[in-house]
């Protein structure tokens, strides 16, 4: 597969398994898996068609590590960035001092007026080093790092 359809998929398919799995008529469990026969019967249907070894090609492909198959290679799910409501059962962590997100300055006013806010999404991206933070930032343009201090409070409400 070329790397133009390689990426139409990658972003079909993160589409589906993590923003709108009904749009194809799929459901996914509560932790984010799906059966891939299943997925790749609904993708045709809705006018994409891949092959198991295609779907492996972009799974493999995917830069950042987006996919993940089960041990039995027979379901796949999405390991971040849902909009649909799903349990991907991450254990606790404690974050760092400091983390830090990226953006671009059209948005510069509205953050430093409003906060950071997730939009669409369950959450604010943050990112525990500059160089993944800028990477963020670049995909929409010059990027620009916003620090954002994590209150000690919060780290005793931690499990």
């Amino acid at each position: 597969m070329d790397k133009k359809h390689l990426i139409r998929a990658s972003k079909r398919l993160s589409r589906h398994l993590r923003h709108a799995p009904g749009d194809i008529g799929i459901t996914l469990t509560s932790d984010g898996w799906v059966e891939v026969e299943t997925l790749l019967a609904a993708l045709a249907r809705h006018g994409t068609r891949l092959s198991r070894a295609q779907l492996d090609e972009v799974v493999e492909g995917n830069d950042k590590r987006r996919f993940a198959s089960d041990e039995s290679g027979l379901r796949i799910r999405v390991g971040q960035g849902h909009s649909v409501d799903v349990d991907l059962e991450l254990p606790a962590a404690t974050p760092p001092d400091v983390l830090y997100h990226g953006t671009v300055s059209r948005f510069l006013d509205a953050i430093l007026r409003e906060g950071l806010r997730p939009m669409k999404r369950h959450a604010v991206h943050l990112s525990a080093t500059t160089e993944t933070a800028r990477a963020v930032g670049a995909r929409r343009g010059v990027p620009v790092l916003l620090t954002a201090a994590v209150p000690p409070e919060f780290l005793r409400r931690l499990p």
